[in-house]
């Protein structure tokens, strides 16, 4: 089924946005755990492993209308050089995605294209549950310090 090529365009963009997101958590994964942080690294890790599925999502959405999937293209990658402003960057990444998501859902609705707004609704509700997930962890820094927040992550 030939695409709209805007949304194409769109959806390739998104797609950047999850590959950068992949590689800013692998990054902030590995730097915990050499931390000793496990527990925290597996957390960051997952939500990779979550950003590498909507890439993927995003890849056969874009090959079933006859676009081409460009995986060469990142973002730049905010790499915290602590936990706190790990998470600070990851915030702006997420909060930044769920904006490019509702413009695409609304661009998919325009060009009639309701199975593609289907597909980038349900990432967007994952994209809700980052975005909550690192505020959470955020807010428990402020009210715990980070120190004693880093103790209940080893």
């Amino acid at each position: 089924m030939q695409g709209d090529p805007k949304l194409i365009e769109t959806l390739n963009s998104l797609l950047a946005d999850e590959l950068t997101a992949i590689n800013q958590y692998m990054v902030h994964a590995e730097m915990c755990e050499s931390w000793g942080y496990e527990k925290l690294a597996k957390v960051i890790e997952q939500r990779a492993i979550q950003e590498m599925r909507h890439a993927e999502k995003l890849i056969q959405r874009v090959i079933f209308l006859e676009g081409r999937p460009i995986v060469s293209e990142l973002r730049k990658i905010n790499i915290g050089e602590d936990v706190p402003k790990m998470f600070a960057h990851d915030h702006k990444a997420e909060f930044d995605a769920i904006k490019a998501y509702n413009e695409a859902i609304k661009l998919a609705g325009e060009v009639n294209d309701f199975a593609t707004r289907e597909v980038l609704e349900s990432i967007l509700q994952d994209e809700d549950k980052h975005i909550d997930e690192i505020e959470e962890t955020l807010d428990q820094i402020k009210h715990m310090g980070v120190a004693i927040f880093l103790a209940t992550k080893a």
